[in-house]
């Protein structure tokens, strides 16, 4: 349980002074018998919907004194990407309510410890419980109730609403909000996130990947073939991007980091193209020439807004022993703060360069590794031990071969198997899930929901999220900042069309935006 002080003075004197620890509010109570009785209801409150404010308000006409308990999110394992709303900002709406005098959240998996240590002279259950004879779990908890006089009592089963179903079908924006919680919680301020932005400059970074030109070529439909199933298209033009590992060194050179990118490029225009592009940028370009190999090129083809067909020049074989020797003196002489392996399964990385990689890096580097691989015969697993590794969902689903638990579980499994410091896994529309190792002080997960407010073109979310989430981590060590920024510009790459670098200039004013929804202005 945090404790109240992570709250603004103003929130101190509404709400946030109802939310106590369990032992405080024995304390405050004290032992029964007690003159003014005090009754408890438990639950997940993950969204405040009338059938909790009837079961609220008919607990609290049975006691002088109503205690709320609601699930630590740890604990929540029903439906996926759940809960919804994080314990900090349910406690707040619970604390709201003029009904409810306490507010707890229960960091065990069931209600028997607090009902215990409280000892309230009444437990609130749904009729829901109490249907076709005792569950099993409410037996258990009126065993607690009966070792010390307590009582179990059943609020009228009229209404039922269900949270899961509100959720499901139209879920609240409620992202402001829970960052707002989020940030409380965790004591970051909006001007530590804006010092983390400043301090990029002071970074160094050394990308290590396949590099992808991206190419859009615009069409007009012009008609079809009677014959057979071929479209007719017009060539209007053609804009080439780079992609791959290339965005990232370019998101975290338009940043503000120092930047050096090594990787492989075969023998033809394009590879005169990628690093012209990337030394205009500023990146520094350590390129292996393989004129066995073409530099590889994903051209998608697009007419009246459609995107029709994608054709991929490209040979995913392993790099030689000779290409393989170069990357690994790279690494293991590089003087930069972090170094970041972005796979995409071009021939760089695969099980056998993977350990030689990896044992090549410095021991004082931040380790990062982000492989985007749910389609080729790659892993995520593969990069063991790094301090970072950025997998969506279907990644990790691969990675693990459990297409079955919902995204929480399945983000822990993946922490606990890479052996990583960090996790950021993206879940698309629903923004990302961070895990880190918990301590007294820090949970174990948080969620961070998109900022997206127009999305054009999500292909590179991720490449922007890897970029600025690890400068952020390298220039302040704060997961939460990392996380925030990491979203914020993910959110502003699904907001245009192209592999272009996300400005630093463009982060702070989504910032600024934010802010003034957290204060209402």
């Amino acid at each position: 349980m945090k404790k109240t002080s992570q709250f603004t003075d103003a929130e101190q004197q509404t709400f946030a002074r109802k939310i106590r620890t369990p032992e405080e509010i024995r304390e405050l109570l004290g032992a029964p018998p007690r003159t003014d009785k005090a009754i408890m209801c438990h639950g997940t409150f993950d969204l405040v919907h009338p059938g909790h404010i009837r079961h609220l308000i008919y607990a609290k006409s049975k006691a002088s004194i109503l205690i709320a308990s609601l699930t630590a999110d740890l604990h929540i394992q029903k439906a996926n990407f759940r809960p919804f709303v994080p314990q900090e900002l349910r406690a707040m709406n619970l604390a709201a309510l003029e009904v409810v005098d306490y507010v707890v959240i229960d960091e065990n998996p069931t209600p028997l410890e607090n009902i215990r240590t409280i000892q309230p002279d009444y437990f609130a259950k749904g009729y829901e419980y109490n249907k076709g004879g005792l569950h099993p779990k409410t037996k258990e908890e009126k065993d607690v109730l009966d070792s010390y006089g307590g009582e179990i009592l059943f609020t009228p089963g009229d209404i039922v609403y269900s949270s899961s179903h509100i959720i499901e079908s139209e879920p609240p924006n409620l992202s402001v909000d829970k960052l707002h919680a989020l940030m409380q919680a965790e004591g970051v301020s909006f001007s530590q996130i804006r010092s983390t932005l400043e301090a990029f400059k002071q970074t160094s970074m050394h990308v290590v990947g396949d590099t992808i030109v991206d190419s859009y070529t615009y069409c007009t439909l012009i008609g079809g073939n009677t014959k057979t199933p071929t479209m007719s298209l017009r060539f209007d033009s053609q804009v080439d991007f780079v992609g791959g590992a290339g965005i990232v060194a370019k998101h975290m050179k338009r940043a503000g980091a120092d930047v050096l990118f090594t990787t492989v490029l075969g023998n033809d225009p394009l590879k005169n193209f990628v690093i012209n592009d990337l030394r205009e940028y500023g990146v520094r370009c350590d390129v292996v020439e393989d004129p066995t190999r073409p530099t590889t090129q994903k051209n998608l083809f697009t007419t009246q807004g459609y995107r029709m067909l994608k054709v991929d020049k490209l040979d995913n074989r392993p790099i030689s022993d000779k290409v393989l020797d170069h990357f690994s003196h790279s690494i293991s002489n590089t003087k930069a703060d972090a170094v970041i392996f972005s796979d995409f399964r071009h021939g760089i990385f695969n099980r056998t360069t993977i350990p030689v990689l990896t044992a090549a890096l410095p021991e004082r580097v931040f380790k990062v590794a982000d492989s985007q691989v749910a389609s080729r015969w790659g892993n995520i697993l593969e990069f063991q031990g790094f301090d970072l590794i950025t997998p969506n969902e279907r990644e990790a689903r691969f990675a693990l071969g459990d297409q079955d638990s919902t995204v929480r579980p399945l983000a822990l499994e993946l922490y606990k198997a890479a052996h990583c410091k960090c996790l950021m896994l993206k879940m698309g529309e629903r923004g990302m899930i961070t895990y880190r190792e918990p301590s007294p002080q820090v949970r174990a997960f948080f969620t961070v929901d998109t900022f997206t407010t127009n999305v054009v073109d999500a292909v590179g979310a991720g490449d922007a999220l890897l970029a600025y989430a690890t400068v952020s981590l390298v220039a302040s060590k704060c997961i939460v900042t990392a996380s925030i920024l990491g979203g914020i510009a993910a959110s502003l790459a699904c907001e245009r069309d192209g592999n272009t670098p996300i400005d630093p200039d463009d982060v702070f004013g989504r910032l600024d935006h934010i802010e003034r929804q957290v204060n209402y202005q």
